[in-house]
């Protein structure tokens, strides 16, 4: 082979039809009718030009992918590869189709080894990204089944090929290129005696792919995140608290800013003016300001246009105090979440309940889930909430100390790793001397992500300077979930093993 000086992908044209029925025969010489007639490039061209693609090295043509675009469901399970390129005018080829299907592709022999066919691959996934396809099909020969035909059924070999036991030029290369294995396919390609005339149909998902809609959508993938490092301080009243709640959201709303995220208990000041009440009747006192702030949420998240996350507040439910917080959406909805584990201190002073209600949240930017403080330290909440499909997880704290800090702040790591998620931590700073069991507060608000190449290497996105007023503004790229949960060094999720543990609810909220 001589010296490569230059390779290109270029669109197949009519013109290239010669060398390419020559480099085809080199490729498939011991097929019958291994190369495509002249009219049939034609008319592939005309119908979908970016789909054919050669691959040239030095001018010369050493590779070529041919595509269809085909709506799958009009595919039969169990078709051949006539059904597919036969008839007239290829007829299976529909412009408006969801699947990009893999007619032919092929390296020349003398080029091989040099991976010019995932040079290939990935082109078709780029236009099946482009095109905003579902996926790619094809039907893969298995050409080292012959060798086992007697001993083996396709599946089994199929198997033993996946388990690295058999080795299948073919077969594993599209492994290797994150295809999957969907079906048989008996009788696929006639003349193919090496592969008994089966083929696999192997399947490539489009992560990207968003279902067309008629209906306009506000949905984003860059998600702005605002955190509110709240200063625990006197305030005369219900006004000036909310005035200085309002400040911070005008603030994060003047950033654009997708959501605001306040810290548990940021009302607790409020509760100086019963300071001469045992604890517990002072906390129910605040509760009494709960609903108030809740409206007073709400009509902010509505004028300022952003999604806003309270925190938490105390809440009597017939008789009992729980800790529970509002998801305030920008639309006027307004949604509750409970606090599922209360730590022994609200437990012992204030006679805090554990709530019950755990479920994730539909918003403008996806799925979002809300986890109070304590609950944070239990693995199993954020994974049940991830099994629906959530993509950040807020977390509002209150912490005196820092160990009770470090406790929040390490298990919140933990849970951007484990359920490849992001998860925002906001905490309060400063003192309240007039406020029994409220007295000193340590915090350092933050952003985490999964530790992987597209994201910081050390899994934190942004932190704020520790217990300092102030708020905290970091970007989260949601389509880059998508893209680790598929392609990721490790797969947290994909690799759990339902075989040895299993996860479930008792109580669905």
């Amino acid at each position: 082979m001589d010296k490569i000086e230059n390779i290109e992908l270029k669109y197949l044209t009519i013109e290239d039809f010669e060398e390419l029925k020559e480099a085809t025969v080199s490729s498939y010489g011991s097929m019958p009718n291994s190369y495509w007639k002249l009219d049939e490039i034609g008319q592939l061209i005309s119908l979908f030009p970016e789909g054919q693609i050669v691959i040239k090295i030095n001018g010369d043509i050493a590779g070529c992918a041919l595509s269809m675009i085909v709506e799958l469901d009009d595919v039969e399970d169990h078709h051949t590869y006539q059904d597919i390129v036969g008839g007239d005018n290829f007829k299976v080829h529909d412009k408006n189709g969801d699947t990009l299907y893999g007619i032919d592709v092929f390296i020349k022999p003398e080029y091989r080894g040099l991976r010019l066919g995932r040079r290939l691959y990935d082109y078709r996934k780029e236009v099946c990204e482009n095109l905003n396809l579902k996926g790619i099909v094809f039907g893969g020969r298995i050409p080292n089944y012959h060798k086992f035909a007697k001993e083996l059924t396709p599946k089994q070999y199929i198997d033993k090929v996946k388990a690295k036991e058999i080795h299948d030029p073919v077969l594993n290369f599209q492994l290797s290129n994150d295809f999957h294995p969907v079906r048989i396919l008996k009788g696929y390609l006639e003349g193919d005696k090496a592969s008994g005339e089966y083929a696999v149909l192997m399947e490539w998902d489009n992560i990207y792919y968003t279902k067309p809609t008629k209906k306009p959508s506000a949905n984003k993938s860059v998600v702005r995140l605002g955190l509110i490092q709240w200063q625990m301080r006197s305030y005369k009243d219900m006004d000036d608290l909310m005035q200085q709640a309002e400040y911070f959201i005008d603030s994060l709303a003047g950033y654009r800013s997708d959501f605001a995220l306040f810290p548990e208990f940021f009302n607790a000041p409020l509760m100086a003016k019963y300071n001469h009440l045992s604890e517990p009747d002072a906390i129910r006192e605040l509760a009494s300001y709960t609903e108030t702030v809740k409206e007073k949420l709400s009509e902010l998240s509505i004028s300022y246009n952003i999604n806003i996350i309270s925190g938490s507040m105390p809440e009597i439910i017939n008789g009992s105090l729980y800790n529970v917080g509002y998801l305030c959406k920008r639309d006027g909805s307004v949604e509750r979440y409970e606090k599922i584990h209360v730590t022994p201190d609200e437990a012992k002073i204030w006679g805090m309940q554990r709530g019950h209600e755990l479920k994730t949240f539909d918003t403008d930017c996806g799925k979002i889930g809300i986890l109070i403080c304590y609950d944070v330290e239990f693995p199993e909440l954020s994974r049940l909430l991830s099994d629906e499909g959530m993509d950040i997880l807020f977390v509002p704290f209150l912490t005196d100390t820092q160990n009770g800090y470090s406790r929040v702040r390490l298990c919140a790591q933990a849970r951007a790793v484990e359920n490849e998620c992001y998860v925002a931590i906001a905490g309060s700073v400063g003192n309240l001397p007039n406020v029994h069991n409220m007295d000193i507060q340590y915090a350092q608000s933050a952003v985490f992500t999964p530790c992987d190449f597209s994201f910081p290497s050390n899994g934190i996105k942004a932190e704020a300077t520790p217990n300092t007023e102030m708020i905290l503004v970091a970007d989260v790229d949601v389509d880059l979930l998508r893209e680790l949960h598929t392609f990721g060094s490790v797969h947290n999720l994909k690799d759990r093993r339902p075989d040895v543990y299993q996860l479930k609810r008792t109580n669905k909220s």
